[in-house]
């Protein structure tokens, strides 16, 4: 079985970490405004429900989402604003209890993913615990996009290191999306987590370099906040180009946040 454990239980936790903040809003609150232009609060929880259960439909429906792709090839960048619309629309309630049954059983299914499995997506096809992971950025991402409509500052944790690390693995990727080379070099990545300990990927004499905070990193490769404001440094060329185009989410480029 693959070990995804630890990271779906960091899920489960950002999860209901959110879910405890949206949970007693009143049901006019949900058409709160957020930082992603034209999404709401209910909005945020919608797109959070269908990408659960896309994920979900991964795991256990080869056939079914092979026609999902397939309806989201036809409109890359639309579709999936066109998901969250139609099931924002639902009562707050109901939207709150589909998402909570769409990720319990998601979380359940990742564990019996076996370890050389690889679940198809948007992008590449990954592991389970990869898997875990996406999911683990996007409600972390998301989340933090509720938390800002709600003047709520939600403190890091240690959970942000799964996320940084998919930051990293992703590098190559934020150049193809671009349509530009990957860079021939390893790059150094070295970042300072939440308790002051340091996370850090690749050798250390490389010549490409990133270093800074941790949370700031995960902003970054969320497209949470604008570059000009993160305590991030890097040494190269490619390392430079790295912090203006970075995405740790499938899809087209991201347009960022100003």
């Amino acid at each position: 079985m693959a070990d995804a454990g630890p990271v779906v239980a960091d899920l489960r936790s950002e999860s209901d970490e959110l879910d405890a903040l949206v949970s007693d809003l009143p049901a006019a609150q949900w058409d709160e405004p957020t930082p992603a232009p034209g999404w709401t609060i209910a909005h945020q929880i919608a797109h959070l429900l269908w990408t659960d259960e896309a994920a979900l439909t991964a795991i256990t429906d080869d056939a079914a989402f092979g026609e999902l792709l397939a309806e989201a090839e036809k409109d890359p960048e639309g579709f999936v604003d066109a998901a969250a619309e139609e099931l924002a629309s639902a009562a707050p309630g109901d939207l709150l209890a589909d998402w909570r049954r769409a990720r319990t059983r998601l979380h359940d299914e990742l564990l019996r993913v076996a370890e050389d499995r690889r679940l198809p997506w948007f992008g590449p096809p990954m592991s389970a615990t990869s898997m875990a992971t996406a999911r683990l950025m996007e409600t972390w991402a998301h989340g933090l996009d509720i938390a800002d409509a709600l003047g709520v500052r939600r403190p890091a944790t240690a959970r942000l290191r799964s996320i940084a690390h998919l930051g990293v693995r992703t590098r190559d990727f934020a150049f193809a999306v671009h349509d530009l080379p990957a860079p021939t070099e390893p790059f150094h990545v070295k970042l300072t987590a939440p308790d002051g300990s340091v996370w850090a990927w690749g050798p250390e004499d490389a010549t490409q370099q990133v270093t800074g905070s941790a949370e700031d990193f995960c902003l970054l490769v969320t497209q949470r906040r604008p570059r000009a404001t993160l305590d991030l440094v890097a040494e190269g060329p490619d390392a430079q180009q790295w912090l203006k185009i970075a995405q740790a989410f499938a899809g087209p480029p991201g347009p960022g946040r100003g």
